[in-house]
């Protein structure tokens, strides 16, 4: 199994269980920007205790590994857990769907993308992909989110709303990243 049929099976069954979602992170960065490698998927999804008897038989444990104790305990404290395809050495990092203005704004500006020509599925925006690059930039991150963040620019620089990004950047404390970004690009022009 490679990334994109992982991804594929993930949307699949979060479109099966009407479980709201988006991809973003690095898989959302290369389908705006440059491509590079990466061996996890970033998902945001709205997931509840409902969803956890299907999702566990939607991944068997003879193929993934996914707690049903992390499951739950991501739901309520609204963090994150994972499902791991060992056999390949993939992993989904499914984040819960936070209720904040943020996650309410890029769930309702989502994208639908070809990451594959078999499949379409919902994207973080390119801008909301930028603006949450730079808070784990901020957050002590790589500066691997920076080169996303410049690859994204780079390819799609003509189509991102940069007021939506100041905007936001202003909102979460980060409007200093996004001003030194702008800065570095305005130089190599």
């Amino acid at each position: 199994m490679d990334l994109f049929e992982l991804l594929h099976r993930v949307v699949g069954v979060l479109e099966h269980l009407h479980i709201p979602y988006l991809v973003t992170g690095s898989v959302a960065a290369m389908a705006y920007g440059e491509p590079r490698l990466t061996n996890d998927i970033d998902v945001v999804a709205d997931i509840a205790d409902r969803h956890i008897t299907n999702l566990m038989k939607a991944f068997p444990s003879d193929e993934f590994y996914l707690s049903e104790e992390a499951m739950k305990e991501a739901i309520r404290t609204c963090g994150q857990f994972n499902i791991i395809h060992p056999a390949s050495g993939l992993k989904v990092d499914i984040i819960l769907k936070q209720n904040t203005l943020f996650d309410s704004s890029r769930f309702g500006r989502t994208r639908r993308v070809h990451p594959s020509e078999s499949y379409q599925a919902d994207f973080a925006s390119p801008e909301d992909v930028i603006v949450k690059k730079m808070e784990y930039y901020k957050g002590g991150g790589s500066e691997k989110h920076l080169r996303d963040i410049t690859g994204i620019l780079k390819i799609s620089g003509e189509t991102v709303n940069r007021t939506y990004i100041a905007d936001w950047a202003k909102r979460l404390g980060i409007i200093e990243i996004w001003e030194a970004i702008e800065k570095r690009l305005d130089e190599k022009q």
